[in-house]
């Protein structure tokens, strides 16, 4: 739980704590003085959706950490808060803080359908898995009334192309209906990323999340409809979570879950400052242990972008989390089946009235 007594001005409601400078803007505008009389940065922050006209949607994925060859998000920004997330310092590329500003003013790119569509209809793509969330959830709160995951969905489904989803909002179970229909194609894999099972982690964490209950429940309810269900055990962070891994494991196993994953956090670009910020207020009895963990599981630093080591670290700690993890995988029947989806049914649309007989 966090310590409020140690700092009573940690806000519950959100994960960054301040809006560090964006590394490419010249000027910024700063509070030098939290005591004095102007109180613009202690108002509440209320949540800003930005209506963007992109003109591309899919991006190949060029990582060979990742496990993903394209990626497609509706949104940037993640009004979920989660304080470790790496895509933080995708916003300053927007012209945003990856910390504040990450959370509270998300980009909404209203035209991605139409994008999606005009990417399947050229003629020079060869049918592959398009991940959706490669950066931000593409569940987070405003899809309930945007809608554009869905239709992305439904667009997967008319072209048949394969697609992956990660989320941690239940809003995914809204389109059970399309989903099931890509599992009959075998066009779809659904992973839910669990953390932990502690709710005062999570709420400190990742403060606008769904409860870990009811991911569990999602992960159930997909495996119920012959939806091939998956769980992120990721990032771990030694010290707050990584202790947890095997009742996650076991829980998301009995849950349905097929398929585990798992990732050591790693703090690059700005995320570092505001983590750093985040964990000393929210635990500070632990700050330093915790802290110093990080930096032994990425060769004595928190930035880490050694491909190969970047995503599951290196050095004792790091290995003994990849050892307990594979441990955990075999006693409860996880990874035991390779993940592969079908590329050969795509079909371009060329008369959707057609498409009606």
């Amino acid at each position: 739980m966090v310590n409020q007594v140690a700092n009573d001005r940690f806000d519950m409601g959100r994960g960054a704590q301040y809006n560090p400078q964006n590394k490419f803007l010249k000027g910024a505008y700063v509070q030098e003085h939290p005591e004095a009389i102007d109180d613009w940065e202690q108002e509440i922050r209320h949540t800003e959706y930005i209506i963007d006209n992109s003109k591309t949607l899919v991006n190949k994925v060029t990582s060979p950490d990742v496990g993903m060859l394209y990626s497609a998000n509706p949104y940037q920004g993640c009004e979920h808060g989660c304080i470790y997330c790496y895509a933080r310092n995708s916003h300053e590329y927007w012209g945003y803080s990856a910390g504040l500003d990450f959370e509270s003013r998300i980009v909404v790119k209203r035209n991605a359908p139409a994008l999606l569509r005009k990417f399947f209809d050229n003629r020079n793509w060869e049918p592959a898995p398009i991940s959706l969330s490669g950066n931000t959830d593409c569940y987070q709160p405003i899809e309930r009334k945007m809608k554009i995951t869905r239709a992305l969905l439904e667009i997967c489904l008319e072209y048949r192309n394969p697609v992956g989803i990660i989320t941690k909002n239940a809003l995914v179970l809204r389109d059970l209906d399309i989903l099931k229909e890509l599992a009959k194609l075998n066009l779809v894999r659904v992973f839910t990323s669990i953390t932990s099972l502690d709710e005062d982690l999570r709420l400190v964490m990742e403060p606008r999340t769904a409860t870990y209950k009811a991911r569990l429940k999602v992960i159930r309810t997909l495996a119920d409809n012959g939806i091939p269900a998956g769980v992120m055990n990721a990032p771990l962070i030694p010290g707050l979570n990584d202790m947890h891994m095997h009742d996650v494991l076991k829980a998301a196993a009995e849950a349905g879950a097929r398929w585990a994953g798992y990732t050591v956090v790693r703090l690059n670009g700005a995320i570092g400052g505001i983590f750093r910020d985040w964990l000393y207020k929210a635990f500070p009895d632990r700050a330093d242990k915790v802290w110093h963990q990080i930096g032994e599981c990425h060769g004595g630093t928190v930035n880490d972008s050694r491909w190969g080591n970047r995503m599951v670290g290196d050095g004792k700690f790091a290995e003994l989390i990849r050892s307990q993890f594979l441990l955990y995988c075999r006693k409860y029947g996880l990874n035991e089946d390779v993940m592969e989806m079908n590329t050969t049914a795509f079909r371009r649309v060329v008369n959707k009235q057609l498409t009606l007989f």
